[in-house]
């Protein structure tokens, strides 16, 4: 059944478990309604319309004025709830304030889906004969006899040098588990828009069949010559765990899972960060990983690289466990690993995971799981957590844009831990005060990172290009 466009009455989905399959515990994800109200125009009103969304359980976003009259204003309110159940309770709250009439509710993420969130855009439109014959028949034959002759002049003459694949099979899509391909181009979609817009890379949406990890490596590296890089997405463990060193032996563009590699490398720059605000040493922290699917075990290894010793990690399956602990950490049970760790990363996908009462007071605590939270911050703060921050903080919108800006610009054969580092660097870098990470639409944070990256693919030895002379100059000059 499809999802009614007011109500979003429809299937649902179950939540995952950290193997990225359904669990049995029912759906929980936020929906999200844009209510028109008209108000009285007198002070208090518009407080109280807060006051009763809040009480009922929902979360107030942007609020923007339609129209003010001298009796009137009509505004537009974005409100989110954990259910429909809840929904409904917020909208019947409303409706009990009288200086307050609620003119419609409307689903406006359905709306900016409809028919897609791309479209391809020539950059040389054909008007005439003349143009025709420039971008194809006759004259594209000879660009082509040329890429013939030295296939590395492609770079230079078609688009393949600023591409990115962005792949999935649907079986770990955010917060929602294994949907199926199709079900996921919605999140994919939306990352190829964001990687366009911040950094100006033409991204693709690529859906493929799931299947087993070698038959997906052999499927991408067939493609492979279309991209200058892959990112795969929404991928779940353990088959992520194959599939994305596999594909990276049999090809030479860099190849991410951005839940593995992106996640960690935004939680290293919001972990470097927290130590500094709570005036500690990364070193001298003891960092725990809650949960270690796809992003818990990338987690786990890039803070272990980065502070040199052990990560304590609970998890679900034992072939999780041998995962941390053949690359270094220790496994625990949970209790232990609230007891003895300074820093909490818990990335379970599990909802309301951690009580108030397990949380310690100055601990450092990450509920990092979209699009519930293991915690609300505000209880965990509320529990004396020195910091506290969920997914929507730190979200790896902060890294691959840059990630993969930077790769391109040095035509990195491969991303490595240096680059990640570099990147995770950058963002803290960009943080000012009182900010865990900086504001993930600041355009200057995706050059700040992509820069990092390319200085790092150059010291490594992956890149097979070095940029201009002015190239970080120029980055530097859009950061000012």
């Amino acid at each position: 059944m499809a999802a009614d466009l007011v109500t979003g009455k429809g299937t649902h989905p179950a939540f995952p478990t950290e193997a990225g399959q359904a669990s049995s515990s029912g759906s929980r994800y936020r929906i999200v309604r844009t209510l028109r109200l008209r108000n009285e125009n007198h002070p208090g009103v518009l407080g109280e319309v807060a006051t009763a969304i809040g009480r009922a359980g929902g979360n107030l976003g942007d609020i923007r004025t339609v129209e003010r009259g001298s009796r009137n204003v009509v505004r537009d309110m974005d409100v989110s709830t954990t259910d429909l159940e809840m929904l409904e309770q917020v909208l019947a709250a409303i409706r009990e304030i009288p200086e307050t009439h609620l003119v419609d509710v409307r689903d406006e993420v359905l709306r900016v889906h409809l028919g897609g969130k791309l479209q391809i855009q020539p950059r040389y439109p054909v008007r005439s004969v003349a143009d025709l014959r420039h971008v194809y028949t006759p004259g594209v034959a000879e660009v082509c006899r040329l890429i013939e002759g030295d296939p590395t002049v492609a770079d230079r003459y078609t688009g393949i040098a600023n591409s990115v694949a962005v792949v999935t099979d649907g079986t770990a899509i955010l917060g929602l588990g294994n949907i199926g391909p199709v079900a996921g181009m919605p999140v994919i979609e939306g990352k190829c828009a964001l990687m366009a817009q911040m950094v100006g890379i033409s991204a693709y949406p690529l859906l493929i069949t799931p299947g087993t990890p070698g038959e997906i490596v052999d499927a991408l590296v067939r493609i492979s010559a279309t991209f200058g890089a892959i990112q795969l997405e929404d991928f779940a463990a353990p088959h992520c765990f194959e599939i994305t060193p596999a594909l990276q032996a049999r090809v030479a563009i860099p190849v991410m899972h951005d839940d593995q590699h992106g996640t960690a490398t935004v939680v290293l720059a919001a972990v470097l960060r927290a130590a500094a605000m709570t005036g500690h040493r990364l070193q001298d922290l003891t960092a725990g990983v809650i949960g270690l699917g796809a992003a818990g075990s990338a987690i786990a290894q890039l803070l272990m690289h980065q502070q040199g010793k052990p990560v304590l990690g609970t998890g679900r399956t034992p072939d999780s466990l041998e995962r941390l602990r053949q690359a270094g950490g220790q496994a625990v049970e949970l209790d232990e690993l609230l007891a003895r760790c300074d820093v909490v990363i818990a990335a379970t996908a599990q909802p309301g995971l951690l009580r108030p009462e397990q949380i310690r007071p100055g601990q450092i605590i990450f509920a990092i799981s979209n699009p519930i939270p293991e915690i609300e911050p505000d209880r965990a703060m509320a529990a004396g957590a020195a910091i506290a921050v969920d997914g929507a903080v730190v979200n790896n919108l902060l890294g691959f844009p840059g990630l993969y800006r930077g790769a391109l610009d040095t035509r990195a054969s491969r991303f490595n831990t240096e680059m990640y580092v570099a990147a995770a660097l950058a963002i803290a870098a960009q943080a000012t005060d009182g900010e865990v990470v900086p504001d993930s639409l600041d355009p200057r944070v995706h050059m700040a990172v992509a820069r990092k990256v390319a200085r790092a693919a150059l010291e490594t030895g992956v890149a097979r290009t070095e940029p201009s002379p002015d190239y970080f100059e120029s980055i530097e000059a859009k950061l000012l």
